[in-house]
C-alpha cells in the first residue's frame, strides 16, 4: 500500500465527528460567540483539516451573501434577548443529545 496506513472504521468515525464539531463551531463563531476552549479546539482542528478550511471559507461567503440579500440597507437586526436565551438552550440540549448519541 505504498507505506500508507489503513484508516480503521473507528478512526474514520472519530474524524467525521471532529469535522461535525468543527463545522458547528465555524458557524457558531460567525454569530460571534464561542468560548476560548472552543476557539482552541477549532484552530487545532483547522491546522490539519483542509476540508473544514474550505467549508469555513465557503460558509463565510454564503453568510455574507445572505446578509446582503435579506438586509441590503445594512440595518442591524436583533432578536429579543429572552428569545435568544430560550433558543440557545434548545440548541445546546439538542447538541448535547446528538454528541452523546455518537
Amino acid at each position: 500500500m505504498d507505506g500508507m496506513k489503513k484508516v480503521s472504521d473507528q478512526d474514520m468515525a472519530e474524524m467525521v465527528n471532529n469535522c461535525k464539531k468543527a463545522t458547528f463551531l465555524i458557524e457558531k463563531r460567525q454569530t460571534g460567540n464561542i468560548t476560548l476552549k472552543e476557539t482552541l479546539e477549532l484552530e487545532f482542528h483547522l491546522k490539519g483539516c483542509e476540508m473544514c478550511n474550505i467549508f469555513m471559507k465557503q460558509s463565510l461567503i454564503i453568510n455574507q451573501f445572505v446578509k446582503k440579500l435579506f438586509n441590503p440597507r445594512g440595518i442591524e437586526l436583533k432578536l429579543d434577548d429572552q428569545f435568544k436565551e430560550q433558543l440557545q438552550k434548545q440548541v445546546d440540549t439538542k447538541l448535547d443529545q446528538s454528541l452523546n448519541e455518537d
